[in-house]
């Protein structure tokens, strides 16, 4: 079999904005070295300066060495048919997989890690960096940071692996039974073959133990492997990649359930690598308020923290479109709900649905019995009910709440328990706050699974009229 054992140096950390300075090519067959590459590339960037104190390499230096669109055809025709090895190798193949496409060429080999097979086959060490590893097995490295350098020692730490590996972790990964090598360099492989394959929310770590990513998935094995499936060479996969150093993870009896706490966990923890569900917020509110002249105004704006809002919209127009609803229904004035602005007529009393309370032609005490019904009336419309569905095992049973058309939270109830009423449900329940977004996938789903759907009676039904409560 032959090997391709490379190393390269680089103008940064990522391939997709950055170039290659400097590659080195080793071919070898399993006994011994056949033949080398080696050559400065020119980046035709700027070459940073903490790089140049790294590797020594300058401008100055690059300035007539041959560009990488020169090397490829040389550079592919040496890997092609070669098994791709390199310390850390999904940097190194990141890197020459972009440029050679960018150049007009495909690269797809088998690759070894020589970090993974450090691992391996010499468990124990305390770091397993190509200069410290090389230290503890007296591999001498010579002009580190330097493609050529470091491609020596990776050839001298191939070798030894070769020697040493009785159990056969490298045809393991050549076969692809042992998927290590397409692991985060840091997330040790045991965390997720740990994993179960059951519904949950998996958390990514990094160095310092702050989870920098949350996810759901139906499988949360499949789904964490998943992130490591392609390398793609922008910023932001590879720094997510080797920012990841563990990974836990919390069971959830339903997808649901773990789209649910995936939503809560992302607002509470603000993750660095979650972007999407960080945005969403119930941006629009309504509310209620007497006026001076002693009429309830009812009014959509922005949420306000220290106001309980009747209901939340994600949109303004969606809003706007509900208090429409309710103006046209119970005869409230487009004025006085800030439907019409402006000093022109009141539309409501020109078709005949508005009685003038805008125009003091009714008083507040009539006028205000309308909106009391109103709201009272989508308080009614608001559902209660109960999701039941699998738990976590076959002993318990899972359970969503939603309360007056709010998501309160979810729990989980023993097998063969009898669903109690609303209060004793609440027993078995953890509060989550909420949004839209997870109150329409609760929606979603009780429409696409009635039989799990069991509808409550709330205890305060019969209760103060909801008024007094949006105006306390």
């Amino acid at each position: 079999m032959l090997y391709a054992i490379v190393d390269i140096e680089t103008t940064g950390g990522y391939a997709a904005n950055n170039a290659i300075t400097e590659v080195a090519i080793v071919l070898h067959n399993g006994k011994h070295e056949l033949k080398r590459f080696q050559t400065l590339v020119n980046p035709h960037i700027s070459i940073p300066r903490y790089v140049q104190s790294l590797t020594g390499i300058t401008d100055d230096m690059v300035a007539d060495a041959p560009g990488f669109q020169e090397l490829a055809p040389t550079i592919h025709e040496w890997l092609r048919e070669a098994v791709f090895v390199a310390h850390n190798v999904n940097f190194d193949y990141s890197f020459l997989k972009h440029q050679l496409k960018a150049a007009g060429y495909e690269l797809n080999c088998k690759k070894l890690c020589t970090v993974r097979l450090g691992r391996k086959v010499f468990p124990g060490l305390p770091s397993y960096s190509l200069g410290k590893l090389c230290r503890e097995l007296g591999i001498e490295v010579s002009n580190r940071h330097r493609a050529g350098g470091d491609a020596d020692a990776t050839v001298r730490l191939f070798e030894m692996i070769l020697e040493k590996d009785t159990q056969g972790h490298m045809q393991a990964m050549l076969k692809g039974r042992n998927k290590e090598q397409y692991v985060p360099i840091h997330l040790p492989v045991e965390q997720i073959e740990a994993l179960p394959m059951v519904a949950g929310v998996y958390y990514f770590h990094d160095q310092k133990g702050k989870v920098i990513y949350v996810g759901k998935a139906n499988n949360i094995r499949q789904r964490v492997c998943s992130h490591f499936s392609n390398n793609k060479p922008g910023k932001q996969k590879q720094e997510f990649l080797r920012n990841i150093y563990s990974v836990s993870h919390q069971r959830t009896g339903t997808e649901l359930m773990a789209f649910l706490l995936e939503c809560v966990e992302i607002k509470k923890l603000w993750p660095l690598y979650n972007r999407s569900l960080k945005k969403f917020e119930q941006a629009y509110g309504m509310y209620v308020y007497t006026d001076r002249n002693g009429y309830l105004r009812l009014i959509i704006e922005k949420r306000k923290k220290q106001l309980r809002p009747i209901y939340t919209f994600s949109w303004l127009m969606e809003g706007q479109n509900m208090l429409r609803k309710l103006v046209r229904s119970f005869g409230l004035c487009p004025k006085l709900c800030f439907i019409q602005k402006g000093d022109g007529p009141c539309e409501g009393v020109r078709e005949k649905y508005c009685t003038g309370a805008c125009e003091k032609q009714e008083g507040p005490g009539p006028y205000n019995e309308r909106v009391e019904r109103a709201l009272e009336s989508l308080h009614r419309e608001l559902p209660t009910f109960t999701l039941i569905d699998q738990g976590r095992h076959a002993e318990e049973q899972s359970c969503i709440l939603v309360e007056e058309g709010r998501f309160y939270g979810m729990g989980y109830l023993p097998a063969d328990a009898v669903i109690p009423g609303f209060t004793g449900l609440k027993e078995y329940i953890q509060p989550y706050p909420e949004n839209d977004y997870m109150r329409g996938l609760i929606y979603q789903y009780a429409a696409r699974w009635p039989s799990k759907k069991i509808t409550l009676q709330p205890d305060n039904l019969s209760a103060e009229p909801k008024i007094n409560k949006f105006l306390s």
